[in-house]
């Protein structure tokens, strides 16, 4: 029965348009339009970008401090910084700022810009911060930590010696984006660094400034003809706010975007063959989950927490949902990262389930909700886990709502369950590890508020083991570490941990250039053509 249910559910979210009979449309040559999802966006200061939309439209405005190439993520390059220092006890960086760049309002970028923009991130504290302040910056001493120590040098002071590769890695997220201080202060108003202001402006120095931001409906880009790197083919980057894939394959099939980027498998099947598009399959590391709050008393149960793992039909939702778009993967930290637990311990067993229930004494289940960001397959994926739930007696009610809702609701853990996707802030393993197994301070006005947070989760032991293994500098050690870490995290935590996303880009085929990287804002737009 559960299979006939889930067959049925599944068909009838899986609908495709049929084209529509018009002449074919064509893009401007010197324009790039694309067609994605782009609802979860809250913000545009990069202060505060935390999302996957917006953390992509901050990769095209800004320069950061640190990159890597796309192919090579151990790869770690000068950007903004073309040169960097350690002292020997490893607590002091000292950059060189490239000479030469400046920002879209003519302004020359300094040590003093790229100073002031770490600063800033501290001292707004907005949720991106811990990435910076988890080496011991705060409002009361970053203007002593980070300072420009001549016109393009940039000295830094951590407060312990970590692996260099970690401090690095998280310089190239999106924390590390260079404003323009000049013209951000100039907006200031009541001593908000012009937080107001940027939410909804740009102050870079990238390849691409911010025409237009409606939101949930577009976002618009121009050109910086004046790029230090050379300046884009593209005049203009248009990103096309359309929720439904079916509506996505047909804009594309029709010519009136270049760039599809949220197919499901039906739309992807009915492109096969068409000489026209092309379809890219990009590994990422990007991750979906449950996450269950542990406010809730019946998701507090450990056994509950363990019974939900036997309740998702991995296989079948990668078969069918998510097929070509995910892969089963059931721990924190993403194939392809140091220290990746790749073992999937759990399969769908709704009798084992039934058993763990019973244990934590609720033998006829209970009801619950979950916030369901309305998007597929998200959608898809919560309806098909709300009937497999209903055969052990779970009732789960899902709440519907665009992606800046749930998730703010999410981040005042005042949810029951989420469900959404996790993408890595930088290439180091601490990434997912400082967020999904270490809570160093439960309470609600807790400064650190990442997913274990926002879940109510308490782990002072698994904190701590966080804690030591980003100090180890001996890389073979440091990965025994993390798998240790991920097999109490799968036996004990209330986050269930189902896929690893495969990101699908269907383009057209005279659109060239386009470099889609592992994490969202690794995707670049930069060297587009069109021929």
């Amino acid at each position: 029965m559960r299979h006939l249910t889930l067959t049925l559910l599944l068909g009838a979210a899986l609908v495709s348009i049929a084209p529509a009979d018009r002449s074919l449309a064509a893009t401007p040559p010197d324009a790039f339009v694309q067609a994605m999802t782009i609802d979860d966006i809250i913000s545009l200061d990069p202060a505060e970008i935390f999302e996957f939309s917006g953390a992509e439209y901050g990769a095209q405005v800004y320069d950061r401090l640190i990159t890597y190439p796309v192919d090579d993520v151990e790869d770690i390059q000068g950007h903004v910084a073309e040169s960097w220092e350690i002292s020997e006890d490893g607590k002091t960086y000292v950059f060189q700022i490239r000479d030469g760049i400046t920002f879209h309002s003519g302004n020359p970028l300094t040590a003093e810009d790229v100073a002031f923009s770490l600063r800033r991130v501290v001292e707004l504290d907005m949720s991106p911060a811990f990435i910076l302040t988890q080496f011991g910056f705060s409002a009361d001493n970053v203007e002593e930590k980070i300072r420009a120590t001549g016109p393009l040098e940039v000295t830094i002071e951590v407060d312990q010696a970590y692996a260099p590769t970690f401090f690095l890695y998280c310089l190239t997220a999106g924390v590390g984006s260079v404003v323009d201080k000049e013209l951000v202060m100039a907006n200031e108003v009541d001593g908000d660094l012009g937080y107001a202001w940027l939410k909804t402006n740009s102050a870079g120095s990238g390849p691409f400034s911010l025409r237009a931001w409606r939101p949930n409906e577009s976002l618009t880009l121009d050109s910086n003809p004046d790029y230090w790197k050379g300046a884009p083919a593209m005049t203009r980057v248009i990103t096309r706010h359309i929720a439904e894939a079916a509506t996505q394959q047909l804009l594309l099939e029709q010519g009136d975007i270049d760039v599809a980027r949220n197919l499901g498998p039906d739309q992807v099947a009915a492109l096969e063959g068409n000489a026209d598009i092309e379809v890219k399959a990009v590994p990422k590391g990007a991750l979906y989950y449950l996450g269950l709050n542990q406010k809730n008393e019946y998701l507090a149960k450990p056994e509950v927490r363990q019974a939900l793992k036997y309740l998702v039909p991995y296989q079948e939702l990668a078969d069918t949902v998510l097929k070509g778009a995910a892969e089963v993967h059931q721990a924190f930290l993403p194939k392809g990262f140091l220290g990746a637990l790749e073992e999937t311990p759990f399969s769908l067993d709704v009798e084992r389930a039934k058993e763990l229930l019973a244990e934590a004494g609720l033998p006829d289940g209970f009801s619950v909700t979950m916030d369901v960001r309305s998007i597929s397959p998200v959608t898809e994926m919560a309806q098909a886990i709300q009937a497999v739930w209903a055969e052990a007696g779970i009732e789960l009610e899902l709440i519907p709502g665009d992606g800046a809702q749930t998730l703010t609701k999410y981040r005042a853990r005042n949810h029951d369950i989420y469900i959404g996707r996790w993408g890595p802030d930088y290439q180091d393993p601490h990434t997912n590890a400082d967020t999904f197994a270490r809570n160093p301070d439960n309470s609600d006005d807790a400064q650190s508020k990442p997913l274990a947070w926002r879940n109510a989760w308490d782990i002072p032991e698994m904190t701590a083991m966080a804690d030591a293994a980003v100090l180890e500098r001996d890389a073979a050690e440091r990965a025994a570490m993390y798998i240790e870490i991920q097999k109490l995290h799968q036996e004990t935590s209330p986050f269930v941990i189902m896929f690893q996303d495969i990101e699908t880009i269907a383009e057209r085929t005279n659109v060239e250039g386009t470099i889609w990287g592992p994490s969202f804002d690794d995707n670049r737009y930069w060297q587009i053509t069109k021929n």
